[in-house]
């Protein structure tokens, strides 16, 4: 296997790892993986999702809650979609990483373990490393290969 031939699956790989993470916690916080204390399951339901973005938010005014946990989950639900697709990748790879990093900043609020056992870290440094190694938009309609 080549290097470019490794280069393109690993592409591949991130894409679709990043967009199951996301995928993954929009269904959590919609119950599809079980209500609320079941094992493995971090909200359950739309109410504690949006408990935990207030708890990580407490600077923010309470009544922007709501809309912060549909703004997100709107945000999440479109980067899960263009990255399984592939549409602009260098741009949604960045703007993944950004999405991620401010996470893991306000997870970081009780401390730096929880960001760290969610693998969030993990997930910023494979968005930013997708958003080097992909094409821009500009060059993936010209054939260009990346610098």
């Amino acid at each position: 296997m080549t290097n470019e031939r490794i280069l393109q699956t690993a592409k591949v790989a991130l894409r679709l790892a990043l967009s199951a993470a996301f995928v993954s916690a929009v269904a959590d916080r919609f119950g599809l993986y079980g209500r609320p204390g079941t094992p493995g399951v971090s909200w359950g339901d739309w109410p504690n999702f949006l408990q935990y973005v207030a708890h990580l938010n407490w600077f923010m005014p309470k009544a922007i809650i709501p809309i912060l946990g549909v703004v997100e989950t709107i945000v999440e639900s479109t980067l899960a979609v263009a990255l399984l697709a592939g549409f602009y990748q260098r741009i949604i790879a960045w703007a993944s990483a950004t999405l991620l990093m401010s996470f893991a900043l306000t997870m970081s609020v009780d401390g730096i373990k929880a960001p760290l056992d969610y693998g969030v870290f993990t997930a910023v440094a494979a968005a930013v490393l997708l958003g080097a190694v992909a094409k821009s938009h500009s060059a993936q309609r010209s054939g260009e290969t990346p610098r």
